[in-house]
Formats: C-alpha cells, sequence, structure tokens
C-alpha cells in the first residue's frame, strides 16, 4: 500500500477558472489528495474550485516588477516549504521544488535557442529581467538526486532538450481530464435557451484565458465566411479580445452572432451548449481546453505542432481536424462547415477522440506522478546513507 506522504504543492494560484496550466493542478491534486496530505502554496485560491485543501498564501508585493515578484515568489515559497514536507510539488519557476512541472516554452529556449536579432540577443545578456529568469529557470532544471524535471507535452521535453543539451534528462506527462456526466437532450437545449441560442444554431466554442492568443482573430475571420446560423461563444473574454471585437469597425457586424462570458470556474454548461470546438492557438504547450472539448463529445479543430502540444496526441481527421497553420482562417471555415454539413465525418472525430481522452484519465496521470515521488524518495534515502 501506499505511504500517505505529506506533500506541498506550488503554483502562482490555485483555481481552474485561472488558465490550462492552473486546472492541472487543481484536477491532479483532487485526485492524489485521497491518499495523500496537500497543501497549497500559492499567491491565490479559488474556493470555488470544488477542492478544499489547507492554504498558505505566498505574498510578493504588487508594486514590484513582475519578474521582482517572480523572484520573490521563488525566495519565499522555498523558505517555506523547505521542511516538513515528504515531496515538494511546484509549477513556478524557482528553486523549492523535487518535482518541477514545466507548462511553458523554457525561458533558454526563448532567449537562446529561438532566432533573435543581434541587439535583442546583446540586451537579453544586460537585462536584469531576462537574467532573473534564466537563472530562475537554471536551478529550477539542475539534474541532481532526488529531483525530477517534468514537460506537460514532448513539445515542451525537446524545448529543454534543445535548451539545455540532448541528454537533459525529463519525463512527459500530460494533463488528464475528467470524464463529464452526458447531458440529457433536454437540458442540452435549456442551456442553449437559456445563452440566447436557438435550436437551428451552430455554436462554435473557444475556452482561452487569453483569447487574443488562442486564436480569436483567426476564428472571426472565419466566421465572416461561414452563414449567419453559425454562431461563436468565448468563454475567458477579457477586456482587450472586447475591445478587438467591438471597437473593430470590421467585427461590428457579427457583433450579434458573438456571445462572450467572462472567466469562470464552471466552464462545463458552455461544453453542453456548443457544436464544435476551435482553438486555432498561437501558442499552447500542451492545451487543455480541447481535451476537455473531447470529453463533453465535441468535435476539435486545433492548430498543428509546435503552435499546439496537444496536436501530437491527436490524428488529423481520425480524432480532430488539424489546420495546416494557426492564422488559415479559410481552411477553418471549411472545417466549420465540414463538421455541419456532414454528420459522419462529425460521428468518426468522436469515436475517435474516445480513445484520446481515455488515454488522459486523472487517475492514470496521478499513477504517473506517485511512480516519481517514490522514485524521489528512493534517491533521498540512499544520498542519506
Amino acid at each position: 500500500m501506499t505511504r500517505r506522504l505529506k506533500i506541498a504543492f506550488v503554483v502562482d494560484r490555485y483555481g481552474n477558472r485561472y488558465g490550462g496550466a492552473e486546472a492541472y493542478g487543481v484536477e491532479l491534486m483532487r485526485v492524489l489528495a485521497k491518499d495523500h496530505d496537500i497543501t497549497v502554496f500559492a499567491r491565490e485560491y479559488d474556493s470555488g474550485c470544488g477542492v478544499s485543501l489547507p492554504f498558505v498564501p505566498i505574498r510578493s508585493g504588487s508594486r514590484w516588477p513582475s519578474w521582482v515578484r517572480v523572484l520573490i515568489f521563488a525566495w519565499r515559497a522555498r523558505q517555506a516549504t523547505r521542511s516538513g514536507y515528504d515531496i515538494v510539488h511546484s509549477h513556478m519557476n524557482g528553486w523549492c521544488g523535487d518535482i518541477e512541472v514545466v507548462h511553458v516554452t523554457p525561458v533558454r529556449y526563448n532567449w537562446r535557442v529561438r532566432p533573435l536579432s543581434w541587439h535583442k540577443r546583446w540586451l537579453s545578456y544586460i537585462s536584469l529581467r531576462v537574467q532573473t529568469y534564466l537563472g530562475l529557470e537554471a536551478r529550477r532544471v539542475a539534474q541532481r538526486p532526488g529531483h525530477r524535471t517534468v514537460a506537460v507535452s514532448g513539445l515542451i521535453a525537446d524545448q529543454l532538450k534543445q535548451a539545455y543539451g540532448l541528454q537533459f534528462a525529463t519525463t512527459v506527462i500530460p494533463p488528464g481530464v475528467v470524464q463529464p456526466a452526458v447531458a440529457s437532450a433536454e437540458q442540452r437545449l435549456q442551456i442553449r435557451h437559456d445563452l440566447g441560442f436557438i435550436p437551428d444554431d451552430q455554436v462554435c466554442l473557444l475556452v482561452a484565458r487569453n483569447p487574443l492568443r488562442k486564436g480569436l482573430p483567426t476564428v472571426l475571420q472565419a466566421l465572416e465566411l461561414l452563414p449567419e446560423h453559425v454562431k461563436l461563444m468565448v468563454v475567458g473574454s477579457n477586456a482587450a479580445s472586447r475591445d478587438y471585437i467591438y471597437k473593430s469597425s470590421r467585427y461590428q457586424s457579427l457583433a450579434h452572432r458573438i456571445k462572450l462570458v467572462e472567466e469562470t470556474s464552471n466552464v462545463a454548461p458552455y461544453y453542453i451548449a456548443a457544436d464544435t470546438y476551435v482553438h486555432p492557438t498561437l501558442n499552447d504547450s500542451f492545451g487543455m481546453a480541447p481535451l476537455e472539448a473531447m470529453s463533453f463529445g465535441l468535435p476539435v479543430i486545433l492548430s498543428p505542432t509546435p503552435w499546439c502540444g496537444f496536436a501530437q496526441y491527436v490524428q488529423d481527421k481520425h480524432s480532430a481536424l488539424v489546420l495546416s497553420h494557426p492564422e488559415n482562417f479559410q481552411q477553418l471555415a471549411e472545417y466549420i462547415g465540414q463538421l455541419n454539413d456532414h454528420p459522419e465525418l462529425r460521428q468518426q472525430l468522436l469515436q475517435g477522440a474516445e480513445h484520446v481522452v481515455k488515454q488522459h484519465s486523472w487517475a492514470y496521470i496521478a499513477q504517473q506522478y506517485q511512480a516519481l515521488y517514490d522514485a524521489v524518495l528512493a534517491e533521498k534515502s540512499s544520498v542519506k546513507k
């Protein structure tokens, strides 16, 4: 039987409504808390996430520049978790974790591997901000006994190897998904009615903390090419996305076909109401939203790698429709039209997506982390002897 562990979970903000990376932590800890004692260390804790765990706030000030706040957070998190815990599981840039989970493109990859102008690269060597981020990341991923670096996708793992050398050891553990209860046809109709949709509407859904980075401009261009009954619902819309639509003369004519929903902890009703999930993202190390959409029985259209890490887990035209490029709005419009006009294609994608969903259960993801915990504890024990 697995020994009950004391685990410190370190994250910037704990709650589903903050984004995909944050939802990863919530759902993982939801499962692990059944077998272990978990304490959350974060700036914020959303009580609406449905997981009640001991919480220790980590304050980093609000007046400092962002890179200073990150440094303060890293130092305080290290001080708060350096004793009293069997495992420190961190999703933050710093040096406190035994398990360090990397959700985004590595800092070193951005500044030392990607092509940059000579001017920008030179400035990075004298920038306190860039040097702080590079230094924190170097300590975070340093190879040592009793420590593991986890990438949430093969894309991130490849970028880490390019940044830190081909011998860099990393483990890939993608996000999981919760299989939701199936809504009845009556429930779906009622939700759609409450949201202002009629039965003939074909609703495309985009869930994003930053819709502009997740492909909103491409979706709007595609919407211009599609018939009036095709609607768009954006969940997580921020001020920038609202301004982009309502203050642009180009898209004002589409406003009556667009429903914007602010950031929320409960996205289930919106998945239930939708007909198609669109995700022409420009930057996703994985992409939890399209996986969640699959679990709700929605066909998915998404960007290819390297723009969307989740694309490597799907088969084009079998479990999802993969765009040739995130900004190919003509192809996106074509795919939306095909899904609306060809029920057999929709059914084919849903059948293929079922297999993808089964491979990403949170119970299975938690088992992989348990194996990492066991390996880390064994190494720590051997070092002490």
